[in-house]
């Protein structure tokens, strides 16, 4: 009965350990978040403006954003925060969605931009000739987990 208690509790501790690694590592290898004045230079080419907000279906207290995005010729950044995680990927969509499943199911006609790797701000570059005039929506999508972040429709 002992080996028994003690088993469990190894396995509490570890998961417990293995959980907080899960969350703490995407923050602590962060890089630093953009500055004012490279958000502002980003924003200068803005076509489109957005806002991510927390209480979409999808996003609950581990998954969500908030802040103002916008969509440029060359870039697409976020004055606001994410909820930290590991591998988000930034994705342009055809139409709004607000859940996991929505977005699973429009996942192969979405471009994705590129990787989100800081949570408060991001400027994530867009590739020339990126259409994003083909596209409504952007979408904060986690690949580890295949966990919808948030989302913003621009157009």
């Amino acid at each position: 009965m002992r080996i028994l208690l003690l088993s469990l509790s190894y396995l509490v501790v570890f998961t417990m350990g293995f959980g907080l690694g899960v969350y703490l590592l995407p923050i602590l290898s962060a890089p630093d978040a953009p500055s004012e004045s490279e958000l502002k230079a980003a924003t200068q080419t803005r076509m489109y403006a957005a806002s991510f907000r927390r209480d979409l279906k999808g996003s609950d207290l581990f998954h969500w954003g908030e802040g103002q995005v916008t969509v440029g010729r060359d870039a697409i950044a976020l004055t606001g925060r994410l909820a930290p995680g590991p591998a988000y990927k930034l994705y342009l969509v055809p139409e709004f969605v607000e859940t996991g499943e929505q977005f699973l199911a429009l996942k192969s006609r979405s471009l994705a931009v590129g990787d989100i790797k800081t949570f408060s701000n991001f400027i994530v570059p867009l590739p020339p000739g990126t259409p994003v005039d083909n596209y409504t929506t952007v979408v904060v999508w986690c690949e580890s987990f295949s966990r919808f972040i948030t989302a913003a429709k621009y157009r």
